[in-house]
């Protein structure tokens, strides 16, 4: 069966080289990742999704990234054996996060995708459309959501993005959610100096029944991705990350 991510990265370089060329979206992949790394208090003004060579650095290059580390992670903590009837992407971006964890499922879950900026959004609905996922997308903040029962949820470097008070509001909810049984999965990046909350929330989903992984994945990624990768002078053979997890299925260990 054909991989659905091989024709998800097809299809994004046919949206986002349509009016672009490909020096000026590696120009903008080594904008977002200074941003990323070195100036990330410009993330919360939006400045990482601002213009049209942003915007298309983050959906062909960083979301397929996020996608494979995603699925790795869910691959490693066997959770494509959820039974949850849906996956929130809190914070969804382009969608790729919930995408890599619904397609490892049979069947997929529905997706919902929300966020609260309105390209992400679209975006999101397109990625799902093409990967061929029920899903709906949903302009919200993510700092107030209330998770229906039956829903698994998935914040990918979403939490380590809010103020402290809405860090600890989630998290309540998360742990509420897990005890009746929801899936719960928050990845983030592997640098401990960018998540200084990582350690009380790692310790409560311990406490939980959860756990929590470092993640450091050796991977070939596809050409074009690794041409990218190349030409911006970044080197993305090992994908990291860091994640916390909360679920009845899927804890085999690391």
């Amino acid at each position: 069966m054909p991989d659905p991510f091989a024709n998800w990265q097809e299809a994004l370089e046919k949206r986002h080289l349509a009016n672009l060329t490909f020096q000026e979206v590696r120009r903008s992949v080594q904008a977002l990742s200074a941003i990323y790394v070195e100036q990330r208090d410009r993330i919360d003004s939006g400045a990482a999704l601002n213009g049209a060579g942003k915007r298309a650095a983050f959906a062909m290059f960083y979301a397929p990234l996020h996608f494979l580390l995603v699925r790795e992670i869910v691959r490693a903590l066997d959770l494509a054996g959820s039974p949850a009837e849906s996956i929130v992407d809190l914070g969804c971006g382009t969608g790729s996060a919930a995408a890599a964890w619904a397609l490892e499922c049979d069947p997929a879950p529905k997706v919902i995708g929300v966020d609260r900026n309105s390209w992400a959004l679209q975006e999101a609905k397109w990625t799902y459309d093409v990967l061929g996922l029920r899903a709906t997308t949903r302009a919200m903040d993510v700092r107030t959501i209330a998770i229906p029962a039956q829903t698994g949820v998935v914040a990918a470097f979403t939490i380590n993005e809010l103020d402290p008070e809405s860090r600890d509001r989630l998290l309540r909810h998360f742990l509420k959610c897990a005890e009746r049984g929801s899936p719960i999965l928050i990845v983030e990046p592997i640098a401990r100096r960018l998540t200084s909350w990582w350690g009380d929330w790692a310790q409560a989903f311990i406490n939980a029944g959860g756990r929590q992984d470092d993640w450091r994945f050796r991977i070939e990624l596809p050409e074009k991705l690794k041409l990218m990768d190349k030409a911006a002078g970044l080197d993305h053979r090992e994908l990291t990350g860091r994640s916390l997890c909360c679920s009845k299925f899927g804890v085999r260990h690391h």
